[in-house]
C-alpha cells in the first residue's frame, strides 16, 4: 500500500465544521513532529502520496529537467497546458515561456521579449484556449505594463496597453496587469492587482468595454486581485477573482456586478489566494502562503496539498534548494489541471520550482 501523507497537519476548528468543510472529508491529524518524521523517512524509492479521496495525487520528483547550462532563474508567473498535454510556464529571465511535455522533458524556450526588466518582473500570468482548431496564449506582462495575445510559437496577434478609457490611470506605469481571463463569448478580462486593483473588460474583438473595483475591503473591491477565472460550474459564468491581501475570493456577473464572496475563515481556508484553475465542478486554488486547496461545486473543502510545516518557509521565494522538502510547498503562484486531472503547480522562487502532482486513480 503507498504511504499517504497528511493533506492537513492541524485538526479543522470547530468554525470548519459550521462551514460544512469536514463533511466526508479524510483528513489526517499528525503532530508536527510526526510530519516532519514522515517526510524525513521518505525516500525516493517510496512515492510521496498527498490528498484525501478523489484528489489524491502523488509528487513527481524531478520532474521538469532543463538542458545542461540552462536554468530556470526568478519564477514569479503562471502554468498553463495546451490541448496537446504540453506544459507552458513563466519566468523572468529571456525563456520568459519554457515549454515541457506531460513526462517532464524539455521540449523549448521563448519570449524573450517578455522577460523582466531592472524595475519589474516580466510574465506575471497566462492563459492558454483553444479557439477553432487553434491554441492561443493570452498573457500579462509587469515589465510592458500590457497584456496580449500570442500563438503557441510567440507569434503576437495583438499586445493592448493600459486602458486609457476608464480614466483611471495617469500613464502606463501604474497599470500593472497581474491576471487574465477569456469568457466562453472570447471576452477578455484582465485585473490590475498591483496596481489600481481594477478588473477591465473587453469584448472579443479587444475593445474595451468597463471597469470596476478599486481598493478597499468591502464586497466588490480589492486588495491585490491577482488573478481571474472565468467561472463555468454554474450555469452561468462567472468571473472568479483571487482577492488576495482580503484572504477571500470574489465572483461577478461578467458585465461586474458583485454576486458572493467567499472569506478565508481566519486563513484556515484561504490565507493569500494567489492563482485559480477549474476541472469539471472542482476549484483549486494555489495559496502563495505554501499549500493547494481544492474546492468542489459548492466552495467546500475538498482537501489541502503540500502545506509547509515551517512557518519560515512560507510565501518567501529565498529559499535555497537545498532546504526545500518534497511534498511541502513554499510560495504557490501559478497552477493548472492537465486532461488526465494531474496537477502543475509553479512557485515563486528565485531559482524557479516546478511540481507534478500525479492524479492518482
Amino acid at each position: 500500500m503507498l504511504p499517504l501523507l497528511s493533506d492537513r497537519s492541524v485538526e479543522f476548528s470547530r468554525r470548519n465544521f459550521l462551514f460544512g468543510f469536514g463533511a466526508g472529508i479524510a483528513v489526517s491529524t499528525f503532530a508536527p513532529h510526526l510530519l516532519r518524521s514522515a517526510f524525513a523517512q521518505s525516500s525516493n524509492e517510496k512515492p510521496l502520496i498527498l490528498g484525501a479521496g478523489n484528489h489524491r495525487y502523488e509528487w513527481v520528483r524531478g520532474w521538469g529537467k532543463l538542458p545542461e547550462g540552462m536554468k530556470y532563474g526568478n519564477m514569479h508567473g503562471g502554468i498553463q497546458i495546451d490541448s496537446q498535454g504540453r506544459v507552458y510556464m513563466n519566468t523572468d529571465t529571456e525563456n520568459a515561456i519554457i515549454v515541457f511535455d506531460g513526462d517532464g522533458k524539455f521540449i523549448k524556450a521563448m519570449g524573450k521579449e517578455w522577460r523582466a526588466d531592472r524595475e519589474n518582473n516580466g510574465t506575471h500570468s497566462m492563459r492558454i484556449r483553444k479557439e477553432g482548431k487553434t491554441d492561443f496564449i493570452y498573457l500579462t506582462n509587469l515589465a510592458r505594463h500590457e497584456f496580449a495575445k500570442i500563438t503557441l510559437e510567440g507569434e503576437i496577434v495583438w499586445v493592448k496597453g493600459y486602458p486609457e478609457q476608464a480614466n483611471i490611470y495617469k500613464d502606463k506605469n501604474e497599470f500593472r496587469p497581474t491576471g487574465i481571463a477569456v469568457a466562453p463569448s472570447g471576452g477578455v478580462y484582465v485585473t490590475d492587482g498591483y496596481g489600481a486593483n481594477y478588473i477591465h473588460r473587453y469584448n472579443a474583438k479587444g475593445d474595451y468595454l468597463n471597469s470596476w473595483g478599486g481598493r478597499g475591503k468591502e464586497d466588490g473591491k480589492f486588495n491585490t486581485g491577482h488573478a481571474i477565472l472565468i467561472d463555468t460550474r454554474e450555469k452561468t459564468p462567472l468571473v472568479l477573482v483571487a482577492d488576495r491581501e482580503n484572504h477571500r475570493l470574489q465572483w461577478f456577473t461578467l458585465e461586474g456586478k458583485h454576486v458572493k464572496t467567499l472569506d478565508g475563515v481566519e486563513g484556515e481556508l484561504l490565507r493569500r489566494p494567489a492563482t485559480l484553475d477549474q476541472r469539471g465542478t472542482d476549484l483549486v486554488v494555489g495559496d502563495l502562503v505554501s499549500r493547494v486547496t481544492i474546492l468542489n461545486k459548492d466552495n467546500k473543502l475538498i482537501t489541502q496539498l503540500g502545506d509547509n510545516i515551517d512557518p519560515k518557509k512560507r510565501a518567501t521565494n529565498k529559499i535555497p534548494p537545498e532546504q526545500w522538502l518534497d511534498g511541502q510547498f513554499i510560495a504557490p503562484h501559478g497552477v493548472c489541471w492537465d486532461q488526465k486531472g494531474n496537477l502543475y503547480v509553479a512557485e515563486w522562487m528565485a531559482v524557479g520550482r516546478v511540481v507534478k502532482l500525479k492524479r492518482l486513480k
